[in-house]
């Protein structure tokens, strides 16, 4: 039987991971995953590729603000926009789409400790961006994720992982939304159809390995492991894949320790 063992939100994107014992899907995906983001002068993403130090900067979504916090830093406030504040246009890789900038107070406290200007903005609920239609046909909407709502990772994946490195990596080098058991390694890679309460998702896409994977996520260094080793057995169509990306169809909770049934699968790629 398949099972969630965790659920993580990532409400900056880059920032530190949040386990959670459940979210709500809502039309991006999990509620306040990736709605807050670091973007530079120019209005383009920050992320962990630039400053792996972006990994300790803590933000916990509030009813009506999101709260900071880093190392050497005092605890930042800042409030979520009202509905219909203005916005400017940033970029997410090749999208642009319209975001709120969350003010000077919040752009100083980010600029302190990265130690670049930066500045913060907000993904309002209005906002248009979707999903690549070459993988997902329905172009769903998407907040500041790198492309596709849902990051699925088996617990098994990461243990065959573990088994070919000299030292084992935690679960949150992969920054996944839902973590699962029951599964043999890799064998999320198959998922064209799965079901979680009720609540059906496609899986649309491998996903493709940054360098973030090679950030320790509490300190923010960066060493070879895992891609090196990655890189000489799960290479597909010229990238190092771990995970798969799912877009859901409907709205809804999903919490841990509900069962996953997979509808349609394929057989995997062996390496």
């Amino acid at each position: 039987m398949i099972r969630i063992t965790s659920l993580h939100i990532y409400p900056l994107k880059g920032g530190r991971g949040i386990a959670v014992d459940q979210f709500d899907l809502d039309r991006f995906g999990p509620r306040d995953d990736r709605r807050w983001m670091v973007v530079d002068p120019d209005g383009a993403l920050v992320t962990q590729r630039e400053f792996g130090r972006l990994c300790q900067v803590g933000a916990v979504p509030e009813t009506a603000s999101l709260r900071l916090t880093a190392p050497g830093q005092s605890p930042l406030t800042v409030p979520r926009p009202r509905t219909g504040a203005t916005t400017r246009v940033v970029r997410v890789w090749d999208d642009h789409v319209g975001a709120v900038d969350l003010g000077d107070e919040a752009a100083q406290w980010l600029t302190g400790f990265l130690g670049a200007p930066t500045r913060l903005v907000y993904c309002p609920d209005d906002a248009e961006r979707t999903t690549d239609p070459d993988y997902d046909a329905v172009g769903s909407p998407v907040s500041f994720a790198d492309g596709y709502p849902v990051l699925v990772v088996s617990e098994a994946s990461l243990a065959d992982l573990n088994t070919r490195l000299a030292a084992p990596l935690p679960m949150n080098r992969f920054r996944p939304n839902i973590v699962v058991t029951g599964v043999e390694p890799f064998g999320e890679d198959g998922w064209r159809r799965f079901e979680v309460a009720g609540i059906p998702f496609d899986g649309v896409k491998l996903c493709a390995r940054c360098p973030v994977p090679t950030t320790d996520q509490d300190t923010g260094e960066r060493a070879p492991e895992p891609l090196r080793t990655m890189a000489t057995f799960r290479k597909r169509n010229g990238g190092v894949m771990f995970g798969m990306n799912a877009v859901h169809r409907a709205l809804g909770p999903i919490r841990v320790g509900d069962q996953v049934t997979v509808v349609r699968a394929m057989i995997p790629e062996t390496a």
